[in-house]
């Protein structure tokens, strides 16, 4: 049951991201229901599609996990390096700097890597449809949004003042996800096993 929720919470979610793409059906849906009326529907639908990838995720690992490959252990070394990276880079989507202006789309960048790293580190079937369609949707949409020509070139300010803090939070976003976040929330430990 936790598998077939997570399955549909994932094409709710992914296709109401996806739909952000076909620009003349958003700007229909914008006419039809207003700019208003077009966020609202879409946070909605975001959000349940959200619950049900966690409720489905939460109850799959408690019911029903099925293993399909066995990760090497020095994999989850990969994973925590690699979201260390993630997390300044979901901080530099916040605050402009150099490293935004490298990353061009630092959100994209973020998901991508945690999509990556948590693929790495968890061998079971529903990980492996959780993170691996984030990871193909981080994809589709940094292609899209470079063939579309919607690679925003921004300004980063003077100086690294900025680049200074998104490391400095990315840091301490990293360590709060590793010592809190992870151990407490989802119920695996990182740093200590």
């Amino acid at each position: 049951m936790g598998l077939i929720v997570l399955i549909a919470g994932l094409a709710i979610f992914h296709a109401s991201h996806l739909f952000v793409r076909r620009r003349a059906a958003r700007a229909a849906a914008i006419e039809r229901l207003g700019t208003s009326g077009y966020r609202i529907a879409f946070s909605v639908v975001s959000i349940l599609g959200l619950a049900m990838i966690v409720w489905g995720f939460g109850h799959y690992r408690a019911t029903g996990w099925i293993d399909v490959w066995y990760p090497p252990a020095f994999m989850r070394h990969i994973t925590e390096l690699l979201m260390l990276f993630a997390s300044v880079f979901l901080v530099a989507a916040f605050i402009p700097s150099h490293i935004t202006l490298r990353l061009k789309h630092p959100m994209l960048a973020s998901v991508k890597t945690w999509a990556l790293a948590h693929l790495l580190a968890n061998g079971d079937l529903g990980s492996i449809l959780l993170f691996g369609s984030f990871l193909a949707w981080g994809v589709i949409a940094r292609i899209a949004a470079k063939r579309d020509g919607e690679v925003a070139t921004p300004v980063a300010p003077s100086g690294y003042v900025n680049d200074i803090l998104v490391v400095v939070i990315g840091l301490a976003l990293y360590l709060a996800l590793g010592f809190l976040f992870h151990p407490y929330l989802i119920g695996v430990p990182v740093f200590t096993r």
